[in-house]
């Protein structure tokens, strides 16, 4: 029995003694000793149980079976040759499906620009980007990579860091001229907080010395998504209590001020994950190094501070 590389060159061997009308001029030609084409030969036919071809002292022919084999034999051959040249294409340009899960308004705010400039730089590249503010199952889902935000549970994903955010107490400047800046975490209880439903019970953990508290808040305003309710914060309806990337810019713009930094939680990490380190493919490696570059504005911290 051949093995499986046995076999490719048992296969290349007979397409060259079938071309080349006799056994000499394939040795000739696959640069190889004519007693080994021979063996080879016969090891290939008695691997398939059929005479390829009918040989006399003078001359060489196909058999029936080993002329419908010769035309299989060449089709396998031109798609090995061609599997090979696309990783050898790839060595050079990254090609293929890529597929990356993130959450929705970090994805949003930075995946998808990096992703699209990753496109276009690879015009061999093709891009799906999943936003879901859920734990992607990778494997079950198909994803490539995935980015994720905040401690990361025991799994058997490969995990590759890309700096880290914070956790901000925000206001609109206004809402702080009205009610006073709070000192205290615990002062939060008495003013008027926009809250996103769907997360843990208050806010926090905050860091009170050595302690760690969490705070109850109250307010007129409850949303199922991020978005609006940094809009109403921003508009002076509440105080809020988000990541530092979905607040940057409104704090660059002066139309959020953060408060109580000294109690502030410790940053979260970013991660970019991903299966099988050994396994994976150029593209996704290219990838992950076209993201280090795309989010180093975390490395140093909040894009808020």
């Amino acid at each position: 029995m051949l093995r499986a590389m046995d076999t490719v060159r048992a296969m290349q061997t007979f397409v060259q003694i079938a071309d080349a009308g006799s056994l000499t001029a394939a040795a000739q030609a696959l640069d190889s000793s004519l007693p080994a084409v021979v063996r080879m030969l016969a090891a290939y036919e008695a691997h398939l149980q059929v005479r390829l071809f009918n040989r006399t002292t003078r001359r060489i022919a196909l058999t029936d079976e080993g002329r419908r084999h010769l035309e299989s034999c060449r089709q396998i051959l031109a798609a090995i040759a061609d599997a090979e040249a696309a990783l050898l294409a790839e060595a050079t340009e990254p090609a293929g499906l890529l597929t990356i899960t993130a959450p929705v308004l970090f994805g949003q705010l930075h995946v998808a620009p990096a992703v699209t400039r990753f496109a276009q730089a690879h015009p061999q590249m093709q891009c799906r980007l999943l936003l879901a503010d859920r734990v992607v199952n990778l494997l079950e889902e198909n994803v490539d990579v995935g980015v994720r935000i905040g401690a990361l549970a025991d799994s058997s994903l490969v995990a590759r860091r890309m700096g880290q955010i914070h956790r901000h107490v925000v206001a609109h400047p206004g809402l702080l001229r009205t009610h006073g800046t709070p000192q205290h975490p615990t002062a939060l209880r008495q003013l008027p907080c926009v809250r996103v439903s769907g997360h843990a019970p208050g806010w926090g953990p905050f860091a009170d010395g050595k302690r760690s508290l969490r705070v109850e808040v109250s307010g007129q305003l409850e949303f199922s998504e991020i978005g609006p309710a940094i809009d109403a914060c921003a508009a002076g309806a509440g105080f809020g209590n988000f990541y530092s990337y979905q607040v940057a810019e409104y704090v660059r713009r002066r139309k959020l001020q953060i408060v109580l930094r000294d109690f502030e939680p410790p940053p979260q990490p970013i991660h970019l994950v991903y299966p099988h380190a050994r396994l994976l493919p150029r593209r996704a490696r290219v990838f992950l190094d076209w993201m280090r570059e795309a989010l180093q504005a975390f490395d140093a911290g909040s894009t808020a501070r």
